[in-house]
């Protein structure tokens, strides 16, 4: 089997984990690291015995890697992209897939000009027992989906972190954390069509958001609800709910389960969360559809719809009311 040659940007916590997956992936390898520190770019080379850059730049030149997994802080996310774009090196892209919707729609112009394969990294999307829950949604085993709930929150410092730095975040927790939990809820409940995000107190010193609690509303009027926080721990066994006219599916941190209401017991599926494993199947993905073997799971619509609600929310938050989601929809790209 033909493994997909990918140049690593960015030598991170992130990074450190997608190095993991690529040794237990049967269709991937690293064949260089970049990161502006080079110390850690060495470092993350080391295990794959593979050459480490000063650089992006010199990665896709000496290097000529066949995909390139960007792990930066958003804001570099544009330049590195289209640098490889460009140069028609198809790129899986961490989160957030930039700080804003303009700079998002135009790296995804720029890659459909150039026909080049792009996709965001939204590790949950991944999860074995996320996509099982999908499964049994879809299956109508629960009936029509009435109410989806969602919390990412754990305390965490991030006063000294670039995740707090806006210039280079675009935000706080709204969009760090919270680009994953309304990813998950366009894959649950499909296009959003509003949202409302609150802002919670503020932790001194800080200059952007670290608690938020976000409601959405899809097109077709199912309501979901988010907590966001860097500040509390919420003390929960599972971090996503979804509760349907005739039954409830609930994914948890160390098992997930459904009970369909007919029934007095809830039946277990899955094993938990498991990161490197949804890392491992994220670029198993993404090296399929650069053979044309399949499609990604997370196409370039979801991108875009992604960085609207997330640009939604925190109008929502200036404005301290619900706010609509303009062109959250398949069609609109």
């Amino acid at each position: 089997m033909k493994k997909i040659r990918f140049g690593i940007i960015g030598a991170g916590a992130i990074a450190q984990g997608y190095a993991r997956a690529f040794q237990t992936c049967d269709e991937a390898e690293v064949i260089g690291v970049a990161d502006v520190r080079k110390e850690a770019a060495v470092a993350l080379a080391e295990p794959f015995g593979c050459p480490s850059f000063a650089s992006h730049q010199e990665l896709a030149e000496r290097s000529k890697p066949e995909a390139a997994l960007i792990c930066t802080p958003p804001a570099s996310h544009p330049e590195i992209c289209l640098h490889f774009i460009e140069r028609e090196v198809p790129v899986l892209c961490e989160k957030p897939f930039a700080v804003n919707v303009a700079e998002t729609t135009r790296v995804l112009e720029a890659a459909r000009k150039h026909r080049v394969t792009i996709t965001m990294a939204s590790k949950f999307r991944y999860v074995a027992d996320v996509v099982e829950a999908k499964r049994i949604v879809d299956s109508g085993a629960i009936g029509d989906i009435v109410l989806f709930e969602n919390a990412f929150a754990a305390r965490v410092d991030m006063s000294n972190r670039w995740n707090a730095n806006p210039a280079i975040s675009g935000g706080g927790v709204l969009i760090d954390n919270g680009t994953h939990s309304l990813d998950l809820a366009r894959y649950f409940l499909g296009p959003l069509a509003e949202v409302l995000a609150i802002e919670g107190p503020r932790r001194p010193n800080l200059d952007v958001e670290d608690t938020v609690s976000v409601f959405v509303r899809s097109k077709k009027g199912v309501i979901g609800t988010i907590d966001l926080s860097w500040a509390i721990n919420k003390e929960l066994d599972r971090y996503v709910s979804i509760f349907g006219t005739r039954g409830a599916v609930l994914v948890g941190w160390k098992q997930a389960t459904y009970r369909q209401m007919q029934s007095a017991d809830w039946t277990a599926f899955g094993t938990g969360y498991d990161k490197i494993g949804a890392f491992r199947a994220q670029l198993t993905n993404f090296a399929r559809a650069i053979k044309g073997e399949e499609e990604p799971l997370i196409a370039a619509e979801d991108i875009l719809g992604s960085a609207r609600v997330i640009e939604a929310g925190y109008e929502s938050m200036r404005r301290s009311h619900w706010t609509s989601v303009n062109g959250d929809n398949p069609a609109s790209v």
